[in-house]
């Protein structure tokens, strides 16, 4: 199984599959606009510009899991895009951790275990996936996306 056979749903309320991305090196993060994190979008921006052309993808997926989430994925979306500049996909508003966790994140923290196990430790944890579906690296929130830019580099 990789990340491909999963279901998600765009900002606009469209669902996708994820094999859409096959053969795209894929960032995969949970997004908070309300997040002391947040200033993380310039940087996962900039990531996104300077390899998007080379097969990078960067997803976000906003969660209010923490309480630091506007009220849907299309406000959060739209919050991004006018406060941070982003232009990478966002999707809607999921849970990533407990029952109700969206199977994607199911998957990738089964996939890469944090500190906390297998939870989403807060917002802007971070899912590096090859161009073959395999979570690969996963980054703690507090993780600068410049800080890992080799990560990504080295994959592509």
């Amino acid at each position: 199984m990789t990340i491909y056979n999963f279901e998600v749903t765009n900002d606009e309320g469209i669902p996708y599959t994820l094999n859409k991305y096959e053969g795209k090196l894929l960032l995969i993060v949970n997004t908070a606009t309300k997040c002391g994190l947040a200033g993380q979008f310039n940087e996962l921006e900039e990531l996104y510009k300077n390899y998007h052309e080379k097969g990078f993808e960067i997803l976000g997926f906003p969660s209010d899991q923490f309480k630091q989430e506007l009220s849907s994925g299309t406000e959060a979306a739209e919050a991004c895009r006018l406060t941070y500049g982003v232009s990478f996909p966002m999707h809607e508003l999921v849970k990533v951790n407990g029952e109700n966790a969206h199977p994607l994140f199911k998957y990738l923290t089964e996939e890469t275990k944090g500190i906390l196990g297998s939870k989403v430790k807060w917002n802007f944890t971070k899912f590096l996936v090859d161009r073959n579906g395999n979570v690969v690296k996963r980054f703690a929130p507090t993780d600068k996306p410049s800080k890992f830019e080799s990560e990504i580099a080295k994959y592509l």
